[in-house]
């Protein structure tokens, strides 16, 4: 599965405005509560329940918060940059500047293992990270991983 399959230009957010943790996970899940129904505070609730095991944030200015709800109808991709940085816990200690949220149904365990790993190869690409660092819009952003997104 294609990345761009489950990301939507709706779940896209270029301009993160959060200062800890708890604010990147509300702005994130916002449009996917808006697209699928499923209420934010269900959405958070799951998302902070997997930081509590371990945090998400895999260093590089990356983090890649993820869940699996029953509720949810179909797998959900999103997309946040924080141009100025969010302490996410990350394992280097560094700031956190991209975000990838993942939220898959309970019984798709496989499919969200693979996006988990499609997504961390794209991101070890650093040409890849300062053009997303660079992104306007979501639309630019939806360019940038389609153009790298093909290589796998």
């Amino acid at each position: 599965m294609k990345i761009l399959e489950a990301l939507s230009t709706d779940t896209i957010n270029v301009d993160l405005n959060a200062r800890d943790k708890k604010g990147i996970l509300d702005e994130l899940v916002a449009p996917v509560a808006r697209m699928t129904g499923v209420p934010h505070e269900e959405l958070v609730r799951v998302l902070l329940e997997r930081e509590r095991l371990g945090s998400t944030g895999i260093g590089g200015g990356i983090g890649i918060p993820h869940g699996k709800l029953k509720a949810l109808p179909s797998l959900v991709v999103g997309f946040g940059l924080s141009r100025r940085g969010v302490a996410f816990e990350s394992m280097d200690g560094r700031p956190t500047h991209l975000f990838f949220l993942l939220l898959t149904p309970e019984n798709e365990a496989g499919l969200h293992l693979k996006l988990l790993a499609r997504i961390s190869r794209l991101l070890k690409n650093d040409e890849f990270k300062t053009q997303l660092m660079q992104a306007g819009t979501p639309e630019e952003v939806v360019d940038l991983i389609r153009e790298k997104d093909e290589d796998f």
